[in-house]
């Protein structure tokens, strides 16, 4: 009753989700059904491929929800989404255990190699996949209560708040750049072998993570909307449009930013946990400031302001990188710049804006 209520007058999202749920269905099909020599099979390597863009979809989820209804622009996302990468791998090398290199039952290769004589007390729990997950939420989360209330406590946004949020990704980039942080360094953390007790190359497993990242999309998408359809969302879109006259009319401003921004670094910190086991690593070049920019472009692509079109966007532009990335290596950084100039200019309400704006003339 819930899930029909909130898909009520969405055609766009229903339209979405039918097309994940049909892709959860048919890719776990095509890949461990179909026989390898048919030409409806999909190898691991796609499975992985759609799982990682699923995770970004998320974290494009979590983007939207503070930029499209409260006005939020966060250029520095991808550390919330890295935090919570990183805690996955802390996991995943924690199960690795005597199968190192080194074979040391407890402390990492990295570690064995720079010559710590016991595990530092921020990687204790991490053996466990329970802990580890509510890591993966809590830290992120934990920092953006933190940064969020020194931020807009203080009334800092616009332009204010996306450069000091592009600051703190970029801080954090430099900072697990240190061999001495304990969490791999410039290598990072890799080389995983289980999750759960499964092997993370299995095919099984890859089809199961993909599974898990589909779901994790679709409870997104359906929170995100409940959020944005409440009443809480109606006073976020008057924040949006007008902060200063929502805060005149009694409402504390600050403490819906808050909250909701709160809300999106969980988000971006899950699909960072379900990223790392599919791409097998997590280093510092996730808190890349422009692995940040890039995921605000999604959103812009996709439509900003409509949920489904964050999930479109990432699909599209991430689709369009690996393609550029094999067939023109070269020139994919020059398409990303006039992707962000057409958008701009031709595409300002995004992919789904051309179709509101041809449903809106047939109506």
């Amino acid at each position: 009753m819930l899930t029909r209520r909130l898909l009520t007058s969405d055609w766009g999202g229903t339209f979405v989700l039918g097309l994940l749920v049909a892709m959860l269905i048919a890719v776990p099909i095509a890949n461990l059904v179909v026989p390898p020599d048919s030409p409806y099979y999909l190898s691991s390597y796609w499975v992985a491929l759609l799982g990682k863009f699923l995770t970004f979809a998320l974290l494009a989820l979590a983007i939207d929800l503070i930029w499209g209804y409260a006005g939020i622009l966060s250029l520095g996302h991808g550390a919330f989404f890295g935090l919570g990468g990183y805690a996955m791998g802390m996991y995943l090398t924690r199960q690795i255990g005597d199968q190192g290199v080194y074979g040391h039952p407890v402390l990492p290769d990295f570690m064995v190699f720079l010559s710590y004589e016991e595990l530092p007390w921020f990687w204790l729990g991490f053996d466990m996949f329970w802990f580890a997950l509510l890591m993966a939420m809590l830290v992120p989360g934990l920092l953006a209560l933190v940064f969020g209330w020194l931020a807009f406590r203080s009334r800092v946004s616009g332009v204010y708040f996306a450069i000091i949020t592009q600051a703190l990704v970029f801080a954090l980039m430099l900072a697990f750049f240190r061999n001495e942080m304990g969490f791999g360094g410039n290598n990072g953390l890799t080389d995983f072998k289980d999750i759960l007790g499964f092997p993370v190359q299995a095919r099984e497993t890859r089809v199961a993570l993909f599974l898990a990242s589909g779901i994790a999309v679709i409870l997104g998408y359906l929170a995100c909307r409940y959020i944005v359809t409440s009443r809480f969302g109606r006073v976020l879109i008057a924040v949006r449009d007008a902060e200063d006259r929502t805060r005149f009319s009694g409402y504390r401003v600050d403490h819906y930013k808050l909250w909701v921004f709160v809300f999106s670094a969980v988000l971006a910190g899950i699909a960072g946990a379900l990223y790392v086991p599919q791409v097998g690593i997590i280093n510092p070049g996730e808190f890349s400031p422009i692995r940040s920019i890039e995921a605000v472009l999604w959103v812009a692509v996709g439509g900003r302001g409509s949920l489904f079109g964050a999930i479109v966007g990432a699909f599209a532009v991430n689709g369009a990188k690996t393609w550029f990335t094999v067939a023109y290596p070269m020139f994919w950084l020059f398409a990303l710049g006039a992707l962000f100039v057409l958008v701009t200019l031709f595409l300002p309400r995004g992919i789904v804006g051309l179709f509101r704006r041809r449903r809106e003339g047939e109506s």
